[in-house]
């Protein structure tokens, strides 16, 4: 599968860069350092970044089946790193200035702002508002848009409600609204609900029928133990939530299916 490159190369200024296969830039995409060339910028398999998306930073990593849309900008001087099937809506912005690591499976719904650093005020003058630092997202966090989020940890499953503006550390599989936000778990529950094994097996099993997938190249399984790396076969486990990367075409199209909401597995390492 071959990528899609639109963009045009006086948009393009990074030293090393890294483009995965079925990958689909549009013309107006920039990316670049924030002062001349980007360092190092690596982007997946099977991604998509939308028209007017600038990635203004010196070193950015997004993995494989992760969007990226419209309008959307990713700037700051610190790394900024991206896990696989993430979900970007559009006018978003990310600040790395302080520096940002998002786990996978993660979502940021349209006209969210996520900030690593405050700076404006006239220190001179006396202004005590001057601070880069870090913001760390866990795997299956979901901010449902237009969020406002501080400098913070969010930990794995947590989720923050349209409008939220989050200030404060979020707990995992906690779901939070409000300004600023709180949890309301102990009103509404959590994002996730426990599932076994035997049902996901069954439930994925389906959705390999109506993909339309062949078994002989798909098969799901409830161990990473069952993965045979030496066949051309992509295994799916349950369990760990990985599978056996093989690029054929049946598993591009079953993990296009899936995603988002059916189901998210990433690359076995």
């Amino acid at each position: 599968m071959k990528r899609v490159i639109k963009m045009k190369k006086e948009n393009i200024q990074v030293e090393n860069l890294e483009i995965g296969e079925g990958t689909i830039i549009e013309d107006s995409v920039i990316i670049r350092g924030i002062s001349g060339a980007a360092k190092r910028v690596v982007i997946g398999d099977n991604c998509y970044l939308g028209k007017n998306v600038q990635i203004i930073c010196d070193d950015f990593t997004l993995g494989d089946y992760s969007k990226i849309h419209h309008n959307t900008t990713v700037h700051g001087y610190k790394p900024c790193t991206i896990g696989h099937n993430a979900w970007i809506g559009q006018m978003c912005i990310i600040d790395s200035i302080g520096g940002v690591t998002i786990g996978n499976n993660c979502g940021i719904g349209a006209s969210s702002q996520l900030w690593s650093h405050i700076k404006y005020g006239d220190t001179l003058e006396g202004c005590r508002f001057l601070s880069e630092n870090s913001l760390t997202v866990g795997h299956d966090v979901w901010f449902v848009g237009h969020c406002i989020v501080s400098p913070i940890t969010a930990a794995d499953k947590s989720m923050a409600m349209v409008g939220s503006v989050v200030t404060k550390n979020m707990e995992e599989n906690h779901i939070y609204a409000g300004t600023p936000a709180k949890s309301i778990s102990d009103k509404i529950g959590f994002q996730f609900n426990e599932v076994s094994n035997e049902e996901k097996r069954k439930k994925l099993t389906e959705y390999m029928e109506q993909a339309g997938v062949s078994e002989d190249k798909i098969k799901i399984v409830e161990s990473t133990s069952a993965f045979n790396f030496e066949d051309d076969i992509s295994y799916f486990d349950v369990d760990s939530r990985t599978y056996t990367k093989k690029r054929s075409l049946d598993e591009i199209n079953f993990m296009k299916f899936l995603l988002p909401e059916k189901g998210k597995f990433t690359p076995y390492e």
